[in-house]
């Protein structure tokens, strides 16, 4: 069984093992690959391993042997998984594997708008401003106390859930919006949620942060009519996906002192364009789409994957999204 990975490079940068799936077949991994590559790199393989080369049905037409498109990822939207099915290729995703990486980047940020941890450790230490202050403590932006804020969620799924759970910890007041509430009654009967119409959220919240899926209806979810709706002192959180949201709105109403903050992970575009606004935007942080890159969680996507492969030669695929 030939086994082709395209673009292996951000799961495993070299600080994990290929061994486990070496053992199921005759393997060979790319770190990248260009569209113009594809082809001849996939095909005779039966298995083939993506993370963001895109699969359509002039790709499944031109690779006769493929039987099987992982994708090593949660999100499989770069799968035309309708022209999969119809050609009998299992399409299979890796679901929650970075719920506990991504919550603690929500918090990363937040923190980092609240507490200032980074602002005034590079005043400390490339300013010297410590050393000059005339006092024993300085600060020179506010330092915000996560206790008895109000927390709104923007889906309810795995991450949304672990969202609350260490935002509770915290003190604050969780809300979420969720287009199937019914199914977390559970968690309104304990006291740990509130839901509420996706106007009141962007009204109410002290923190917004995003955790709903990227489709047709999310698409620019976040536009200049609710970003209107927000607290000029609030913050927005996204980790989720960068289409969630119209950048150049948010950058305006940070622009103008309507938002109190923008904390992202992800844009619309990766890597970002030069005059993405987000990057020259004030009260802004953005990391490089690295809330699920820990060790820990590439490790448990590296075991789901091989796991997903182990299942589908058994003739028991798991992780079907096709």
């Amino acid at each position: 069984m030939k086994i082709v990975v395209l673009d292996g490079y951000t799961l495993n940068p070299g600080d994990l093992s290929w061994d486990a799936l070496a053992g199921l077949g005759e393997l060979t991994v790319y770190e990248r690959s260009l569209p113009d590559e594809v082809i001849s790199r996939a095909e005779g393989a039966q298995i083939v391993l993506t993370n963001k080369v895109e699969f359509d049905e002039s790709l499944f037409a031109r690779l006769g042997s493929l039987r099987y498109v992982g994708v090593t990822a949660t999100g499989y939207n770069i799968v035309d998984t309708a022209a999969a099915r119809q050609r009998g290729i299992v399409v299979t995703n890796v679901p929650a594997y970075s719920t506990r990486s991504v919550s603690q980047m929500v918090f990363a940020l937040l923190l980092e708008m609240t507490q200032q941890v980074g602002h005034h450790s590079r005043l400390v230490r490339e300013e010297s401003r410590w050393s000059s202050s005339p006092d024993f403590s300085f600060w020179d932006r506010p330092l915000i106390e996560l206790d008895g804020l109000t927390l709104g969620l923007v889906g309810f799924g795995q991450i949304g859930r672990q969202v609350a759970a260490i935002g509770r910890a915290f003190g604050m007041r969780v809300i979420a919006h969720t287009a199937h509430p019914a199914k977390y009654e559970e968690f309104v009967r304990r006291g740990e949620v509130t839901f509420v119409s996706l106007d009141e959220l962007f009204q109410c919240s002290d923190v917004v942060s995003l955790h709903c899926p990227l489709s047709d209806a999310t698409r620019h979810l976040v536009d200049a009519s609710l970003l209107a709706l927000m607290k000029p002192t609030a913050l927005l959180i996204n980790t989720a996906r960068g289409p969630l949201l119209d950048e150049a709105a948010v950058a305006l109403a940070l622009a103008e002192g309507r938002l109190g903050g923008f904390g992202a992970d992800v844009l619309s575009e990766e890597p970002p364009p030069a005059d993405n606004p987000l990057l020259s935007a004030p009260k802004t942080f953005i990391t490089p789409h690295i809330a699920w890159a820990s060790q820990e969680a590439r490790q448990r996507l590296m075991s789901i994957v091989v796991e997903n492969v182990r299942a589908f030669l058994a003739g028991r695929a798991q992780n079907v999204v096709s």
